[in-house]
């Protein structure tokens, strides 16, 4: 099988590789800047910053285990509506918890490609757009996908998060 995205870096890949096994358009797009934050990408996208499918990690309390939230670029995460949906305490992860849970780096961490699955879930207000744009592993790179498509692809439980 012939790379479709042989320039993109192994994490960016990885992304790739990860929404081609779902059956999904996987065309990844590289930024000429790096957009760590929601502004950043929306910026560089020319879109709304509410377009941004942002993935924040997070370490359950309890158990020790990763947390991924799928948010909107305009919304903050209410941390007491994803501890009750998941059942116990969250606190914010550090950026070694984050890389060893995800293998991506804090700015480029992706909705999918992770080494294990993780707890995840999405921000129901992203089906307010017909189309957002998540984190394609790297701060360079990000990919366009259907809301609904972004649920099924992570894995991923609608919630409301604010």
């Amino acid at each position: 099988m012939v790379d479709p995205h042989p320039d993109l870096p192994a994490s960016a890949q990885r992304v790739h590789e990860a929404l081609s096994r779902q059956g999904l358009d996987s065309r990844l797009v590289e930024l000429p800047v790096a957009a760590r934050t929601s502004q950043q990408a929306a910026d560089a996208l020319g879109v709304e910053v509410g377009r941004i499918a942002k993935s924040l990690v997070f370490r359950a309390v309890t158990s020790s285990s990763a947390v991924l939230v799928i948010a909107a670029g305009d919304r903050r995460v209410d941390e007491r509506r994803v501890a009750a949906a998941l059942g116990e305490p969250i606190e914010r992860a550090t950026p070694e918890f984050v890389r060893a849970h995800t293998g991506f780096a804090i700015g480029g961490v992706a909705p999918v490609g992770h080494p294990q699955s993780l707890a995840t879930f999405v921000d129901a207000s992203l089906r307010r757009f017909d189309q957002v744009w998540a984190a394609g592993g790297t701060p360079h790179c990000v990919f366009p996908i259907a809301p609904a498509d972004l649920v099924i692809a992570s894995g991923g439980r609608e919630i409301e998060i604010g």
